[in-house]
């Protein structure tokens, strides 16, 4: 296991330097300068070589790769071209609220998908699985931006239960900090309880008819302890797949949730950023996502032994 650990981990090299190669080509070949960005409309030419100057844009493409690479080794993420502060600073500062709104999320999201997938396939064919098939064809198909606004529109401009926009720290309050995560949560776990509530019952309905499972029926075992101790446990290896990938995207989607509800995480940085073409933390976030990305890989594949005794690394 600590060699298969110590591999995965060493592998994970290649994978984030193809990575950085290719964000960092990608935004310097696109069309616009940052430097006039950050002069303005009113900027002379020389203002504006002059900040291409000062940023280095003008060295060659490989002197600014290099430069760049040395200093993420070295801890320095670069300091943002158009808030003027260190990423690194600017990421610790929005990594609570992306942070809080992926595992509110995700906890919601297994909480519901898992027991809909379970039931829906315990009562196959029957009203109950076509509602639960019905639901996940209709939270593939809505946009998320969509479900936001809708949500907004009900439970704050109508009912004024929750509210509108907004994102109040944990440490300053547990109710306040759950109550503007309560809907943007609700917005983006539709379309992953979709997806892993359909998971589920496909996986379930593979073992319902196996021999284990008229087995532990004739042995006079509850309906429910065959769902879940035998049915659900040899079930979970696809199921947990399914969970960790959806995790994993679930931080992409964020950038259009935090833009929905001004959520000052990372995905609104990130919109920023894009907007006013700031590399240095374009580079950054995308690494970031990159690493967890892999880590939650890793996670998923170590997490096999442990549902499943046959799998051995």
């Amino acid at each position: 296991m600590a060699y298969y650990l110590l591999k995965r981990l060493i592998a994970t090299i290649p994978v984030m330097l193809v990575v950085a190669v290719f964000i960092f080509l990608l935004l310097r070949l696109t069309p616009g300068d940052p430097a006039a960005m950050i002069a303005g409309d009113f900027a002379s030419e020389a203002q504006v070589a002059e900040i291409r100057e000062k940023l280095g844009l003008n060295d060659p493409l490989l002197v600014q790769f290099g430069i760049w690479i040395g200093n993420i080794f070295q801890g320095d993420l670069g300091e943002s071209f158009f808030f003027k502060k260190q990423v690194t600073d600017l990421i610790m500062a929005r990594i609570e609220p992306t942070l809080s709104l992926s595992v509110v999320t995700i906890i919601l999201t297994v909480s519901i998908a898992v027991p809909m997938g379970v039931v829906a396939a315990y009562r196959q064919g029957t009203w109950l699985d076509r509602t639960v098939m019905a639901f996940s064809v209709l939270g593939f198909s809505i946009p998320v931006f969509v479900i936001g606004f809708a949500f907004i529109y009900i439970f704050s401009l109508e009912l004024k239960w929750l509210p509108v926009q907004g994102y109040q720290r944990l440490s300053e309050g547990v109710g306040g900090w759950l109550k503007h995560l309560i809907l943007p949560s609700l917005a983006l776990s539709v379309i992953f309880v979709a997806f892993i509530a359909r998971m589920t019952r496909t996986s379930v309905l593979e073992v319902l008819g196996e021999d284990y499972i008229r087995t532990a029926r004739a042995k006079g075992q509850t309906e429910t302890k065959v769902l879940v101790r035998h049915a659900l446990r040899n079930a979970a290896v696809p199921i947990v797949t399914v969970i960790g990938f959806a995790f994993a995207i679930l931080i992409g989607g964020v950038v259009v949730t935090e833009s929905v509800f001004n959520i000052p995480g990372l995905g609104l940085l990130t919109v920023d950023a894009v907007l006013n073409r700031d590399f240095p933390t374009i580079q950054a976030v995308v690494l970031l996502f990159s690493m967890i990305y892999v880590l939650i890989n890793l996670i998923i594949d170590l997490s096999y032994t442990v549902l499943d005794p046959r799998i051995r690394y």
